[in-house]
């Protein structure tokens, strides 16, 4: 599981990771939040409905699901048994506390927390996305701050301060 704050670079270093090692596979998330420019349903996320989502809450279809900033987040049962089952490892990108309540259902789980160098870098970064208003962008680096704060009850952290630097880390702990 590959977790951090919004804005860090989760999806990014992902991104690499996955163009260095073809044979890894990926959970894709479902989300009842907008899509943003760049974003693909079923490459980044499944974008559903909330009614979707309700629905699939009721049918247990979820590993785990969250509420964040207003929009629902959730892991599918059916990603990771079909990723599993090609015999592959299983990326998740996902926010803290889903990562949290995956590793106490399967504890033997990797967990890397990606950190920005700052908090000043992070909210650089938040602005350059250009995908928040000015008050969702304050919200987002309070959940962070936060969010910092959990680094270390994950197995290993990743600075992720240059792409091609933190995928490198990444790609050691994995060698590891």
């Amino acid at each position: 599981m590959v977790s951090g704050p919004s804005g860090v670079g989760k999806g990014t270093v992902i991104a690499e990771l996955r163009r260095r090692r073809p044979e890894l596979g990926m959970s894709v998330s479902w989300t009842t939040r907008a899509m943003r420019p760049g974003e693909q349903d079923g490459v980044h996320y499944r974008f559903v409905t909330e009614e979707r989502f309700r629905t699939a809450i009721d049918e247990d279809a979820f590993v785990e699901w969250e509420e964040y900033r207003g929009a629902r987040y959730g892991t599918p049962w059916s990603e990771i048994e079909r990723a599993a089952g090609d015999g592959r490892d299983v990326i998740l990108e996902i926010d803290v506390r889903g990562a949290m309540s995956i590793k106490e259902l399967f504890p033997h789980a990797l967990t890397v927390f990606v950190e920005p160098p700052t908090v000043s870098d992070l909210e650089r970064r938040l602005r350059g996305r250009a995908t928040d208003t000015p008050e969702q962008i304050a919200a987002r680096l309070e959940a962070a701050r936060t969010e910092l704060g959990y680094r270390d009850r994950f197995d290993h952290t990743v600075l992720n301060d240059e792409v091609s630097a933190a995928v490198d880390r990444l790609e050691a702990i994995l060698d590891a």
